[in-house]
């Protein structure tokens, strides 16, 4: 098959979506608006913008700087999520893209030793759709903003309709 035939997927706009709801451009102080600083993400993880992983004496960064790392990650994530799942190339792209964000919020290596991962490429979506409500966990505990973002990537892999 040639560079021409080959399909181009881009990262479904529903994961940038879910990414932007859950990651939020965050530790924008009331002094400086316009600029956000590291934090520790609830897994405990130096973190700026929109959920993106750095060192903790990362500058600060602007939206527009925020929403290119953002990009860059989503990426990664839509790379990684179309290795482990290759079926989700040919599903709804709600499907993809729940997946894209359980794997940007996640990481890669996450996905790959899930039984996640197997349910997908089973296209088992029931199984799938319990398999992501167990990743609610941070520090030993349910937190309650990774039980709503998992519940935000069923509603979108539960979707039947193709692309």
């Amino acid at each position: 098959m040639g560079r021409s035939d080959e399909r181009v997927i881009r990262v479904p706009p529903q994961a940038i979506e879910l990414a932007k709801r859950f990651e939020g451009f965050h530790r924008v102080p009331k002094h400086d608006p316009n600029r956000a600083y590291p934090y520790i993400c609830p897994a405990g993880y130096p973190t700026i913008g929109y959920g993106h992983l750095c060192d903790p004496k990362h500058p600060p960064i602007t939206e527009g700087e925020a929403e290119a790392y953002l990009a860059q990650d989503l990426k990664v994530a839509l790379a990684a999520t179309l290795r482990y799942c290759p079926v989700l190339a040919t599903e709804p792209q709600g499907r993809l893209a729940a997946i894209v964000d359980f794997t940007f919020n996640l990481g890669a290596g996450r996905l790959q030793t899930s039984t996640l991962r197997r349910r997908v490429n089973q296209r088992d979506w029931d199984a799938s759709a319990r398999e992501l409500r167990r990743w609610v966990y941070g520090g030993g505990r349910v937190l309650p903003g990774l039980v709503t973002r998992r519940e935000a990537e069923v509603a979108l892999l539960l979707i039947t309709e193709r692309r």
